[in-house]
């Protein structure tokens, strides 16, 4: 009798493994969902080449600091392997640029930028064919962010407004009651953010040198997103 308990209690463990979840939940026209993620925002900082103070300067990103997303997913089923999917975000970040003369001698700067731009992606989603409980996919297209972190009296200030173009692979996992996906995706802007100095008003002429040694700002982000739909 015992063995007949075993087996009927190995084959119930195994149907729960084996089993598909939630096997019609692809075949909805539209469903929703929202995300939590941690990114890490980077800029592009191409320098001026003009001379300060007898040297020529570099900027670089010194550090990457995990930020914070979340957002809200709207999924349009276009057909059985591609979907339209609207994902408004709010992302949370710090830039820290350092900079450096070409010949070391002028030691190093540094200036933060903070970023809390919300983002409207709309995005291609192709996914493969679903085995049992998971599904990859990938990600592609592009979107417009409005950045609401602008200090007038930061050395650096960003213009608020930017296009970007956002591509990723993720997984959907199924579980009974909802879909787990992680995501990861690269986000590249394509308009230069930098204000010029002609431009601000009542900054302090000291911090005139953290804008004039870059030549412009772009944009970029990597992001690990978990998606519940």
């Amino acid at each position: 009798m015992k063995k007949i308990y075993t087996c009927i209690l190995l084959f119930a463990l195994s149907a729960s493994i084996f089993a598909q979840n939630r096997p019609y939940i692809d075949d909805k026209l539209v469903h929703f969902g929202f995300s939590l993620g941690i990114n890490m925002m980077d800029f592009a900082t191409p320098a001026s080449l003009d001379t300060i103070d007898g040297e020529i300067w570099h900027a670089r990103q010194s550090s990457l600091i995990p930020g914070f997303s979340v957002g809200f997913i709207t999924d349009v089923r276009i057909s059985r392997h591609l979907n339209l999917r609207v994902t408004p975000t709010l992302d949370f970040g710090v830039h820290t640029i350092s900079y450096k003369t070409e010949s070391g001698n002028g030691g190093t700067k540094k200036t933060d930028v903070l970023a809390m731009p919300i983002t409207l992606p709309i995005l291609l989603k192709w996914s493969a064919e679903r085995e049992v409980n998971y599904r990859p996919y990938l990600v592609g297209g592009g979107g417009i962010s409005y950045d609401f972190a602008l200090d007038k009296k930061s050395p650096i200030l960003q213009r608020p407004l930017d296009f970007f173009v956002e591509v990723g692979v993720g997984c959907d996992f199924y579980f009974e009651w909802f879909k787990l996906c992680p995501q990861l995706t690269f986000r590249m802007g394509f308009m230069d953010v930098l204000t010029p100095i002609e431009q601000r008003n009542g900054l302090e002429p000291d911090k005139f040198f953290y804008t004039n040694a870059l030549d412009r700002l772009l944009n970029r982000q990597l992001t690990l997103t978990f998606n519940f739909e």
